[in-house]
């Protein structure tokens, strides 16, 4: 019975990187204030999740190296509903931090980041899934 037991803890922990959150993965951002796009690799960071700038592009697609390269984009992201995740984002286009919304619908992500408590907002568009 032992055996059972330790053989199916075995099964679902080693199935649990097969249930990852649907928000995980690599997301193209819209365009910014210059046309250029980002690639933002989102995965766990402790007990919430956060992205980090793998590559970016400029308004032609050509690779570019901006000096945000490898820099946390959003972090600090949680749950808020099913669907939706509060927490952190950078825009590097204007160099600020935002309190950040993130909703999720099936491969996208509509983003927005207020200040001041949410009294300025900005909507960062939306990221669509590429991995």
């Amino acid at each position: 019975m032992k055996r059972i037991a330790t053989l199916i803890l075995f099964s679902l922990f080693a199935a649990s990187p097969a249930l990852a959150d649907p928000i995980e993965g690599l997301w193209r951002t819209a365009p910014d204030d210059h046309g250029d796009v980002g690639y933002i690799r989102v995965g766990t960071c402790g007990a919430s999740y956060c992205g980090v700038l793998e590559r970016a592009e400029n308004a032609k697609g050509e690779a570019i190296q901006p000096d945000t390269l490898g820099r946390k984009i959003v972090w600090n992201l949680t749950h808020s509903s099913a669907t939706e995740y509060k927490g952190r984002i950078y825009a590097p286009d204007r160099d600020k931090e935002y309190m950040s919304k993130l909703e999720l619908s099936d491969n996208r992500i509509s983003v927005n980041g207020c200040v001041l408590g949410g009294l300025i907002c900005r909507n960062g568009g939306q990221w669509t899934r590429v991995q």
